[in-house]
């Protein structure tokens, strides 16, 4: 990936991107991918021209925000936010960024997770958390969904109830829950006005595709 995807892709903080690509993503999650770094870059980046903020600590936290690996189904996953965010610390201090810049970045790395459950707080931290909220609904965000249930041998869905009209939501094992056990909920909790808009947008897909996918079956 690194080879189709180089740092001339984040312009303009490609100086940037080339000091930090290397310690974006770790293992071989290609839901979490730099591809999926670069998607999130660049929902930041528009989102930011709308909203404002210090575009190099954004673009600091997006490239480092998944530096650390945890499995969906993994009991560490709420904790991997934490992780990253320390990481990102680390990382930062010995390219000698000053503590305050490297405490904004890890604060919008730390609250970026929906399994964190952390309120983010400063605008960079906002813009980072819809940013990538984007890019797990709208037809990303239903590859994503079913590449992710591949990867953790789910099922596509409850063949005697695809609905879960008489059955707990277990989208553990049915790709399908997924929807409305999460995605379908993520638009509702966008932070800033533009990520909103955007969220609406691919909301609607969402719905659509479920309502043809519900068809088909």
């Amino acid at each position: 990936m690194t080879d189709l995807l180089t740092a001339e892709a984040f312009a303009p903080h490609q100086a940037l991107a080339a000091q930090l690509l290397a310690h974006a993503t770790e293992g071989d999650d290609g839901s979490h991918d730099l591809a999926h770094i670069h998607r999130v870059f660049r929902n930041a980046m528009r989102i930011q021209v709308g909203e404002g903020g210090d575009a190099e600590v954004l673009a600091a936290a997006v490239l480092l925000h998944d530096c650390v690996a945890v499995e969906k189904n993994s009991p560490l996953r709420s904790q991997a936010s934490r992780l990253a965010a320390e990481k990102a610390s680390s990382i930062l201090a010995d390219l000698g960024w000053p503590e305050d810049r490297i405490a904004r970045v890890a604060h919008a790395v730390l609250t970026h997770s929906f399994s964190a459950n952390i309120p983010p707080e400063t605008l960079e931290a906002k813009i980072l958390q819809d940013a990538d909220r984007l890019d797990a609904i709208g037809m990303v965000g239903v590859a994503r969904c079913f590449y992710i249930a591949g990867r953790l041998g789910s099922g596509l869905y409850h063949p005697g109830d695809p609905g879960a009209d008489h059955r707990p939501l277990d989208d553990r094992r049915y790709a399908i829950d997924h929807f409305p056990a999460k995605l379908l909920k993520l638009s509702d909790g966008f932070k800033t006005a533009t990520g909103r808009v955007l969220a609406e947008e691919r909301h609607q897909r969402l719905e659509q595709f479920l309502t043809l996918f519900r068809d088909e079956i």
